[in-house]
């Protein structure tokens, strides 16, 4: 895997170089050079580029990168025409210049001769350690440092710098959650690299994982190139503690085209993109709302906040309301101490609920000094981790009042505070809120969402799993093995399957049974024959040697008739497995993005019918088989249901463990993989595959 490579100089540079500068105005190579000379802190110089002018604002233009005065430059910064773009890069390396952004359009998202333009630049990168940030990009905001290596005309408004740092695929997007966090906890670092042909996601992610001064790490995704390079990245934010928000666009077929069309990415697939995001604790949202709003409360929640929520507002209606979708959404309401209760009813009147939810009625608004003292014994409740506050009307002076003690209630406590503004109207206590940045939400099911994505609540809330269809299988040509091939290498790897033997004679078959055991399972094995039961090639509880002889025929005489040019290279007999088993089903396929993809679910004829399946990306751990178990929507079918005892989950787990060793040991040739039915047993009783097909690379061995 390509290590992640350190940014310090790029994210701050001493001196650097504008190629393209421009002296038109409302020209990207004038913005860009504007926002550097004017409206950034760059410690050190900038020097413009372009063989057109003599001198840009007063300063010297110089007419190449090869013309430059010998000082050490950190950044090149590139918006000239495409077919210009490799010579420039060519200079770089020349000058020992480390880091290079190229905002041109004009490479692999318009089409063949730009992805050969953009492959060449990729091979300049890899054999002279030059790093190139773009091409098709925006550039890169240094907001805390004051720092645009950018060209929007926006830079110089934006800069309210926080802790949040954010990596996107789209520049019009990330612009926009810029001014989304224009209060309160903004944004530290933006990176939007457009088709990265070498600077990717995983390298951003990786380093903001080791900056200090970053808490919070907000992604937005339009595809996904690299996705070891991915989860890596993902795991180091995980490790340092580093909470992940992501928005995956390319859920739909429409948002996959437009993805693919516009970043020149793998998009992938949408539910193994979301296992592989739960896998690896991301925080996965569905709006750019929500990215920016699950982003900002993660800046301000503690390790109170998840201990339980509480509703409070001054109206009877809007306190049921919220409940209620609180209450759908599995969010655990506080229940106040005595001494909450107490206190709260000392200053309330009589008809106020001092429950949660709160009503104080409308009677508070008129005393601002008991509304805010009301607020302030809730927040002190020990389960009160964090405090819903809707106000549904605006009240003019008397909501912006409320607005005030909000604020300050809010900077004495470390329980949450989250304010929902309902009201269309957004007058003054609204904006006072916005301005003191605790960024209201304007819908009550938009906040909830938000919290019960971005809080871990204690209890937690038992979600179950998304079912999701069958990946499409990687194109390109396969070699199959038999069922008897594969059990045998599954055997050698130390993974229990039946006892079993192949037989070439109705004979052989009779004898192999009766060494077995009645009664036997008989199936045909045939590389060409992946569906069996539907050939007529399975044949269950034969209990005789005559039953031998009659399913033989069968086989011979029904398999041929299904698929004339399957070759079978003998009979099956395998011993069968006690009654009372339930069936699953353990998959491995290959993932266009993140590789080798485990998929565990409901098997036999569950597979086709409920559909209800779960993914984990391979290796998987102890803990991960565990969780995958749990991530399917029907579990309790495992757990037993009508007087029937659960299966052995220990078992299960464990096979799924040694599923994915084995799939990782083979993970060069591999190529799909399906163990279903798999028999699992009551406890004690284990967990065997029933039936096994491997696939691998045509023309590579999987021994």
């Amino acid at each position: 895997m390509k290590p992640f490579v350190d940014l310090t100089r790029f994210i701050n540079p001493h001196n650097v170089v504008v190629v393209g500068a421009s002296a038109r105005e409302s020209s990207q190579g004038r913005r860009l050079y504007d926002n550097l000379q004017l409206h950034s802190a760059i410690p050190g110089k900038i020097y413009p580029v372009n063989p057109a002018y003599q001198d840009i604002g007063g300063k010297t233009c110089w007419p190449s990168i090869r013309d430059l005065p010998a000082d050490e430059i950190d950044v090149a910064l590139i918006v000239v025409n495409a077919s210009l773009v490799l010579d420039n890069l060519r200079q770089c390396v020349e000058r020992s210049i480390p880091f290079a952004i190229v905002m041109t359009s004009g490479f692999s998202e318009v089409g063949e001769e730009g992805r050969k333009l953009e492959g060449e630049i990729a091979a300049l990168c890899r054999t002279t350690g030059l790093h190139v940030y773009g091409p098709n990009c925006p550039g890169f905001v240094n907001v805390r440092d004051r720092l645009g290596m950018n060209f929007s005309p926006a830079f110089k408004d934006d800069l309210n710098s926080g802790p949040i740092g954010l990596a996107t695929q789209g520049g019009g997007l990330g612009r926009n959650l810029l001014q989304g966090l224009s209060f309160g906890d903004g944004i530290g670092l933006w990176f939007s690299a457009g088709n990265e042909v070498d600077l990717e996601i995983p390298d951003f992610i990786a380093h903001m994982a080791n900056d200090p001064q970053i808490r919070v790490i907000a992604l937005l995704m339009e595809g996904v190139k690299d996705g070891r390079r991915l989860t890596a990245a993902l795991e180091l934010a995980r490790v340092r503690k580093k909470p992940v928000v992501v928005l995956k666009i390319g859920r739909s077929e429409a948002g996959v085209r437009a993805a693919q069309s516009h970043t020149a990415s793998v998009a992938g697939t949408a539910a193994v993109n979301s296992a592989v995001f739960r896998q690896f604790g991301v925080i996965e949202v569905g709006d750019l709302d929500e990215l920016l709003a699950v982003a900002n409360l993660l800046t301000r929640t503690t390790s109170k906040s998840g201990n339980g929520l509480c509703i409070y507002t001054f109206s009877g209606g809007t306190a049921a309301l919220a409940a209620d979708i609180a209450g759908a959404a599995g969010l655990p309401m506080s229940t106040f101490s005595p001494a909450t209760s107490s206190a709260l009813k000392k200053l309330l009147p009589d008809f106020a609920n001092i429950g949660n939810p709160v009503d104080t009625t409308a009677d508070i608004l008129r005393n601002r000094e008991l509304s805010d003292e009301c607020l302030r014994i809730v927040c002190a409740d020990p389960a009160v981790g964090t405090v819903l506050f809707p106000i549904p009307m605006d009240y003019g002076d008397i909501t912006e009042g409320m607005a005030k003690g909000i604020a300050e209630v809010v900077a004495e406590t470390d329980t949450l505070i989250v304010p929902v503004w309902m009201s269309r109207r957004l007058g003054g206590g609204f904006q006072l809120m916005e301005t003191a940045g605790l960024l209201p939400f304007l819908s009550m099911s938009d906040a909830i969402a938000a919290l019960s994505k971005a809080i871990s609540w204690k209890p937690q809330v038992s979600r179950s799993g998304a079912v999701a269809d069958k990946t499409e299988k990687t194109a390109g040509g396969t070699r199959m093995v038999s069922e008897a091939e594969t059990k045998a290498m599954l055997r050698k790897a130390g993974i229990r399957v039946p006892k079993g033997q192949v037989a070439q004679s109705v004979e052989e078959a009779v004898e192999h049974a009766t060494q077995l055991g009645f009664p036997v399972v008989m199936k045909v094995v045939s590389a060409q024959i992946a569906h069996k039961t539907e050939a007529g090639g399975v044949r269950l509880n034969i209990a005789s040697a005559d039953a031998v002889h009659e399913a033989f025929a069968a086989i011979h005489e029904s398999v041929p008739r299904y698929a004339p040019a399957a070759v079978i290279d003998g009979i099956l007999v395998e011993k069968m497995l006690p009654q009372g088993g339930r069936e699953v089903l353990i998959g491995v396929h290959r993932d266009m993005a993140f590789g080798l993809i485990l998929t565990f679910g409901l098997g036999g004829i569950f597979v086709e019918t409920i559909r209800d399946v779960a993914h984990r990306m391979i290796p998987l751990s102890q803990e991960d088989a565990r969780e995958l178990v749990r991530d399917i929507k029907y579990v309790e079918i495992l757990e037993g249901v009508r007087g029937q005892p659960p299966v052995d989950f220990a078992a299960l787990e464990a096979l799924i463990v040694q599923i994915s060793d084995f799939a990782w040991e083979h993970r060069e040739t591999l190529h799909e993989m399906e163990l279903n039915p798999v028999w699992v047993g009551a406890t004690g009783e284990g967990a065997v595959p029933l039936d096994a097909l491997i696939a691998f690379r045509s023309g590579q061995d999987g021994e």
